[in-house]
């Protein structure tokens, strides 16, 4: 019997290796185009990328930065974000900033909201997210209307618009921290 036990559960894990073995590479490929495309919609045009991570002023995982340049020019910077906050966990997005700041664009990555509720953060499902496109987070307040701020909530949804403002807040407070004060006391952005 033991000999048995030990029979089927070697097989069982030179199985689940092997399949690991085989599907990790193609994991990894798909995770990286699914970045890549979230990079490329909230930023302009570009043909260079830099990443360098950051910690966000108020703690936890650090965020990761992608500078995009186009002819060595800084044309944008997506900014890798998350929060806690959201109804069933984690949320993470992907925000574009202009050098100066001001939101290019939003798109969510990853979330496990309720369908037809809080999944209205998907720009496939509703154009809730394009309230943030051009907005300035130094002159605006990136909480909803409920608790005095400038984004419309998600009607039955309130929790998880309230998690994407507070990931699009985080990226801005790190974006504020290690971008834009270097920006003003160098004179220029080096990384």
């Amino acid at each position: 019997m033991v000999l048995t036990l030990f029979l089927v559960t070697a097989a069982a894990s030179f199985t689940l290796a092997t399949v690991y073995n085989f599907t990790a590479e193609p994991i990894a490929q798909a995770r990286e185009a699914k970045r890549q495309n979230a990079i490329s919609q909230v930023v302009a045009e570009f043909d260079r990328l830099e990443s360098k991570n950051f910690l966000p002023p108020t703690g936890g995982d650090s965020l990761e930065f992608n500078f995009a340049y186009l002819n060595n020019e800084l044309v944008g910077i997506a900014v890798n974000t998350w929060t806690n906050r959201g109804y069933s966990g984690r949320i993470t997005a992907m925000v574009g900033f202009y050098p100066d700041g001001r939101i290019f664009d939003v798109v969510h990555l990853q979330h496990k909201e309720t369908p037809g509720l809080g999944d209205k953060i998907e720009k496939g499902k509703s154009d809730w997210s394009d309230q943030f496109k051009g907005l300035d987070p130094a002159s605006a307040n990136i909480r909803v209307t409920k608790d005095n701020g400038d984004i419309d909530a998600i009607t039955a949804a309130t929790i998880t618009a309230r998690a994407y403002c507070d990931a699009i807040q985080r990226a801005y407070d790190t974006f504020e921290k290690h971008i834009l004060s270097q920006t003003k006391e160098k004179g220029g952005l080096e990384l």
